[in-house]
């Protein structure tokens, strides 16, 4: 099973970092597989600690993949020295166990140190679903065909258009907008 999770992860010199990822489920943890090159991969393998933070906030997510500077407060993890999403639903700590090197996307096997939850979710919605969903799409648009995208973005509409809340539209118009800037580019 994958989690999408924002991983936190900081430099050597503290700076923190968020990105959007999906956290393979495995026993005792989870496998981090970042894109390489990426600063997730340089901080995991230079500090080999981690923070998995579940959120039901989709503009992060969005935010993260279109490039959007989104208002994400980050505090101290509570056992190792990583930063965590302040507003995160809960958070799993995770420390580096081993790494599996790939030219494209190295694993890193992490073992869960610490979990906590801090606020009460809320319940399903189905634009935030539809919303991560279009930006797994908009992270993969130069590997589908507009075909595809266009498919797939008119079923995820119907799931904003009949559930959204505020945050979900603002989401949403990012992710459109991304696509259009794309085909943009690639047609000048």
């Amino acid at each position: 099973m994958i989690r999408e999770a924002i991983v936190t992860t900081r430099s050597l010199s503290g700076e923190p970092h968020l990105a959007p990822m999906g956290a393979t489920v495995v026993e005792g943890g989870y496998i981090l597989q970042p894109f390489r090159p990426s600063r997730t991969l340089e901080n995991l393998a230079a500090t080999r600690i981690a923070v998995i933070n579940f959120t039901d906030d989709v503009r992060i997510f969005a935010g993260c993949v279109v490039g959007k500077r989104v208002q994400v407060d980050v505090s101290k993890a509570t056992h190792i020295d990583c930063p965590r999403l302040a507003d995160a639903l809960s958070h799993d700590e995770v420390t580096v166990e081993s790494a599996e090197d790939d030219p494209r996307r190295p694993k890193f096997f992490c073992k869960t140190y610490h979990s906590e939850g801090h606020r009460r979710f809320e319940g399903m919605n189905r634009a935030k679903a539809a919303v991560l969903e279009a930006a797994v799409l908009v992270s993969r648009l130069g590997m589908l065909s507009d075909e595809k995208i266009d498919q797939e973005m008119a079923y995820l509409a119907i799931a904003v258009e009949k559930t959204a809340g505020p945050e979900e539209l603002e989401a949403w118009g990012w992710m459109v907008e991304a696509i259009a800037e794309f085909r943009q580019k690639r047609a000048s």
